[in-house]
């Protein structure tokens, strides 16, 4: 299936219904019921645990349905499909291809370490009486053994990595006040592009579109999207000043003509955040302000449970200031949890749903966006409000690559950014132990000036908010969401490899 191709193409790139109570109202039909017996075999193959046969079911299912002219339970069919492959499409390696992957990227690895790395470390999942590992379990290997990522020729270097974690005057502690907490402005100006060929458009009907843009925050100023492509089909927004940015599109495929391209341009101030917090000088939280209220919550990926509460609690002890528990979370986020490529789209579509957060808790295994939501969650349990920031960073490359990052919020200071993952980055390189300490040190209060911001939090309201029972990537708008009703193939995963974003510093 051309999804699938899809998917795997996808998450090579980067990095929802309940069964309980799911009750069918597809037609039935006296002369034949295929559809809807079909249909009940997904259900129940995707319940057991058996993902490829439940997607052929349900694929089967929508295919009748379609055919006989049923069109809601033929959308809800298909969808089923797409969650169906999206729920083990990132586990794309038999045992035999995990070793392989294993022994292409350490060549010296033994068939003990393999072993002991499949049975208790690799993330897997077992689909149709076969355990499947996730894709990227040989790089995972490294992120977890990083003297032997240290050897690996990376993409960029750490001192351009560092070269705002480690300025002089950071270093030196030479900061001047008037400078503070925001500095070191970089604009940037660029153009946001979505093509899909006409080929994989769909015969008809509307393409409803959710296309991310920048937003204004306290690091990202002076933001603006002008020229978009297909105005007249503009629903809602842009909107710089909301929660998560948004143009939404309602546009018929008869009003294309050739390929699909949506374009925006975008220009935005970057700031870099510095913040020297004398935790006597933190003030009192307002409890009742509904801000306060939203970021001290349970969330869809940020899960505040006992669990959580019980495991912050024994990483403060006894400490009763916001900033010095927040930083204490900090810490035991680096120092606990080594970086670990997560399958984002297995956990944001597999039922029953599993919070993000929650998954780096119970695996121990997290990257950006996990470990965001587990530094968010355990502040959270202790009334510190906390959010998962996401956009693009341009730290590692001058190119736009999704990142996610966290923010707690201090009465006086205002919102603190932590990057626990750019953090991380400081083990990936044979570097001085003092230089590594002021790197991790730096991304603890600290943000620097190359990002750009598409959402305040990770589970933000989307306005207007996506169908119920649509297949959609919740997680994050860091890619168009797209959905078509008269398509059988998953019109999000284009849009996930065919959008980019370039962008030029003006200054």
């Amino acid at each position: 299936m051309r999804i699938k191709a899809l998917l795997f193409a996808i998450i090579l790139m980067i990095a929802m219904l309940a069964f309980a109570g799911c009750v069918s109202d597809h037609p039935v039909h006296t002369e034949e019921n295929t559809g809807e017996t079909l249909f009940q075999k997904g259900l129940a193959e995707y319940e057991a645990g058996n993902y490829q046969a439940a997607e052929a079911a349900f694929e089967g299912s929508a295919a009748w349905y379609f055919a006989h002219g049923h069109t809601d339970p033929g959308i809800e069919s298909r969808n089923w499909m797409f969650r169906s492959t999206r729920t083990y499409g990132e586990f794309s390696l038999g045992e035999a291809a995990a070793r392989d992957a294993l022994k292409a990227a350490v060549p010296d690895i033994t068939e003990e370490e393999i072993n002991s790395w499949l049975a208790d470390e690799a993330q897997k999942l077992v689909s149709d009486g076969e355990t499947l590992y996730f894709y990227n379990t040989a790089r995972n290997y490294l992120y977890a053994h990083p003297e032997l990522l240290q050897k690996q020729k990376l993409a960029f270097s750490f001192e351009f990595m560092s070269r705002y974690a480690l300025a002089e005057d950071v270093r030196t502690g030479s900061l001047k006040a008037e400078d503070l907490p925001y500095r070191n402005p970089i604009h940037y100006e660029g153009t946001m592009h979505l093509e899909i060929a006409k080929e994989n458009l769909p015969e008809g009907g509307t393409l409803k579109i959710w296309y991310p843009h920048p937003i204004e925050t306290d690091i990202q100023r002076d933001v603006s999207v002008t020229n978009m492509a297909y105005p007249e089909y503009i629903v809602k927004g842009p909107d710089v000043h909301h929660e998560i940015g948004i143009i939404y599109y309602e546009i018929p495929v008869d009003a294309i003509d050739g390929d699909l391209v949506l374009t925006a341009d975008i220009a935005f101030t970057s700031y870099e955040g510095i913040f020297i917090v004398d935790p006597e000088k933190v003030g009192e939280y307002d409890t009742t302000d509904p801000e306060y209220i939203l970021y001290t919550r349970s969330e869809r990926n940020i899960e505040v449970n006992d669990a959580i509460r019980n495991k912050a609690r024994e990483i403060v002890g006894s400490e009763t200031n916001p900033h010095t528990q927040a930083q204490m979370i900090y810490e035991h986020i680096i120092t606990t949890y080594p970086y670990s490529l997560v399958p984002h789209v297995s956990l944001d579509s597999k039922t029953p749903k599993v919070a993000e957060s929650t998954h780096m808790f119970t695996t121990g295994r997290g990257d950006c966006g996990t470990q965001s939501m587990l530094f968010s969650a355990f502040c959270r349990s202790l009334g510190i409000p906390a959010r998962a920031t996401g956009g693009f960073q341009m730290l590692l490359q001058d190119t736009p690559s999704p990142h996610f990052w966290a923010e707690y919020y201090l009465p006086g200071y205002g919102w603190v950014p932590v990057d626990p993952t750019v953090a991380d980055g400081g083990d990936w390189f044979d570097i001085p132990e003092d230089d590594r300490a002021a790197f991790k040190r730096y991304y603890g209060t600290n943000i620097d000036p190359t990002r750009l911001v598409i959402q305040k939090n990770v589970d933000a309201t989307v306005i207007p908010d996506y169908p119920e029972g649509a297949v959609i990537f919740r997680v994050v708008r860091q890619f168009p969401a797209i959905i078509s009703d008269t398509s059988m193939e998953d019109m999000e995963l284009f849009a996930m490899e065919s959008f980019r974003i370039e962008l030029e510093k003006k200054n």
